[in-house]
């Protein structure tokens, strides 16, 4: 059976969080009795079932949220499906799919709140992949069918990785959204050839990128050695930016407070107007969420 842990718990963030403001990547595991993992996992799983969830982005004061498909279930998608379902349009999902899956069942989960298919380079710490991924080789099988239902691909990868494929993914015709800031590598800086490679991107529109520090950042809890990245992917274009807090934060020691790191993201951006875009404003675009109603004054 596999090993459990409590979900890391929430504080309340000092921001002033703006309606319909989107946490664009986190997960959610079980309850394990009805959904256990289909894949065999080498960290204890955190017990963060969609009830915890919703606690979670109370607490921070968020009222949506993108669930990213966790490795431990493969390809099934049901724990965050269910998750969805009971979220009253609150949520949308990213799974994960190779060239086998049927084009009845694509559709099928894009009616159910599906806006993209998740593809890993990223490598394990044993160097193998992620069990359960699916890597660009997949993508370039899917891009068609994914084009024709409006799919999007999510992307993790290095820095590196990105800009040595840029030319092939971009091909693809399809948005492509990069986990956590392109994954850089913080001790070549933000002046790195493989990063500005990332940065011409997104300056362009080709790229979107979620600007999540947790697996960037070394300096816990502050994550100033990240600041840099993270100013450069603002300044290149904050049109094509999104948040994502990546709770509930599995292999990560100590656990991150997903409400303080909303509140690094807002003192970084330093700017009202700014917030809401990369909060509100664009996962409303890209994941089609119904328009936010603005506060009133």
């Amino acid at each position: 059976m596999t090993a459990t842990v409590p979900a890391p718990p929430v504080t309340a963030p000092r921001l002033k969080v703006p309606p319909g403001a989107c946490d664009a990547h986190s997960h959610v595991f079980g309850p394990f009795d009805t959904f256990p993992p289909s894949q065999a996992s080498t960290y204890p799983l955190p017990a963060a079932s969609d009830n915890v969830h919703a606690a979670a982005r109370a607490t921070m004061g968020i009222s949506r949220g993108v669930l990213v498909q966790p490795a431990p279930y493969g390809m099934d998608p049901a724990a965050m499906l269910a998750a969805v379902a009971r979220s009253d349009g609150a949520l949308r999902a990213i799974a994960i799919a190779d060239e086998e899956i049927s084009d009845a069942t694509l559709a099928d989960w894009v009616a159910r709140g599906v806006r993209g298919l998740r593809f890993v380079e990223m490598r394990a710490p044993n160097g193998q992949r992620y069990p359960g991924s699916v890597g660009f080789d997949g993508l370039a099988k899917l891009a068609p069918r994914m084009r024709a239902l409006g799919l999007h691909a999510q992307l993790w990868a290095s820095a590196q990785t990105y800009a040595d494929h840029l030319s092939m993914l971009q091909a693809l015709r399809l948005p492509l959204v990069l986990d956590h800031m392109a994954s850089p590598d913080i001790a070549g800086g933000a002046d790195a050839p493989a990063f500005r490679a990332v940065l011409y991107a997104l300056r362009e529109g080709a790229v979107w990128v979620k600007l999540a520090v947790c697996r960037v950042g070394k300096a816990f809890p502050a994550y100033a050695d990240a600041r840099p990245f993270h100013d450069a992917l603002i300044a290149a274009n904050p049109d094509r930016l999104l948040w994502g807090s990546d709770w509930p934060y599995v292999r990560l020691e100590p656990a991150p407070d997903a409400g303080a790191m909303l509140d690094v993201f807002a003192e970084w951006a330093g700017d009202e107007t700014l917030v809401r875009q990369i909060l509100v404003d664009n996962p409303q675009h890209l994941y089609q969420f119904e328009p936010a109603k603005r506060a009133l004054p």
